[in-house]
């Protein structure tokens, strides 16, 4: 697997509009062409209060309200990876504004996994056709006259891609700002090692290269932030700037995570995103249910 598949084109800046959800820390995009009105949405999300199992789509509607409003022509619902924490608007945005689905090819790991973890009938494929596109290694695709370049970036999840559009780059969950690190590894497919040598990927790109993440929390009390640079990473990130080795890393990230505890959206958002942000199928009656693997994570 080469470092970078492609060549980075810096002189192309894609516009690029943050919509932050407060009650799950998660930062989604409106990335369009500058030469177009065509764009993109990347790592949208549905609202869940799970106490009450009321789901409704008020980030969603933002995003849609944004698009209808720059009169935008919506071409990609992207989803860096298969999350965790956040429940997918893609859908619903898909419902309302087009577009088509995209996502990793190893999306088929993940509902492999988690298929059997939730105790789903054959009825649920685990051959990622909830999606209308799969990516590989080095793909691409465009928004307008944009190529996007696609990079398999796992550790986090076995999905995890990262989507670079010019000088910019949407890492998921690959990385945070510098000082917030890296994501966990320990979910089921997870691997701190893989992650390492996924972020080095990433930190291959040109040094001014701008880096998106799909989450902040603010450590320290700063205010959310969710742009930064390669060149910024590399020389603060806490847990792989100033040279950081592969075995350091590894082992700080292992110890880390052991100390974590599950999302608090984990089980709904799994059994959702791993459908391509759809809910599981009613039942005879009509009802939608979500289940609770018990010990099962």
């Amino acid at each position: 697997m080469s470092t970078i598949p492609f060549t980075p084109n810096l002189a192309l800046k894609p516009e690029v509009t943050a919509f932050f959800d407060a009650p799950t820390n998660t930062i989604s995009y409106v990335v369009r062409d500058p030469g177009s009105n065509a764009c993109a949405v990347i790592d949208s999300v549905m609202d869940i209060d799970y106490a009450a199992g009321r789901i409704t789509y008020d980030g969603a509607d933002r995003i849609i309200d944004f698009i209808k409003a720059n009169g935008l022509e919506l071409e990609w619902l992207i989803e860096t990876h298969v999350h965790a924490d956040h429940l997918s608007g893609a859908p619903y945005i898909q419902s309302k504004a087009g577009g088509k689905l995209g996502i990793g090819e190893n999306i088929t790991v993940v509902q492999d996994t988690f298929g059997k973890i939730f105790n789903e009938g054959t009825e649920f494929q685990r051959d990622g056709s909830q999606f209308d596109r799969l990516f590989t290694d080095g793909d691409s695709y465009r928004i307008g006259g944009m190529t996007v370049h696609v990079m398999h970036t796992p550790g986090h999840t076995p999905a995890c891609m990262t989507h670079v559009v010019g000088d910019a780059a949407f890492v998921g969950d690959t990385l945070f700002m510098p000082d917030g690190g890296s994501a966990r590894a320990d979910f089921p497919g997870g691997d701190a090692r893989t992650l390492y040598r996924s972020i080095q990927r990433v930190l291959a790109l040109p040094r001014e290269t701008r880096l998106f993440m799909c989450h902040d929390y603010g450590p320290n009390g700063r205010d959310i932030q969710w742009e930064t640079t390669v060149g910024d990473e590399i020389d603060h990130n806490i847990h792989v700037g100033h040279g950081t080795d592969e075995d350091t890393f590894v082992a700080m990230r292992e110890a880390r995570d052991a100390t974590l505890a599950m999302p608090k959206l984990i089980i709904p958002s799994l059994q959702i995103n791993m459908r391509a942000g759809q809910l599981p199928p009613k039942d005879k009656d009509g009802k939608t249910y979500l289940k609770v693997p018990v010990n099962g994570l």
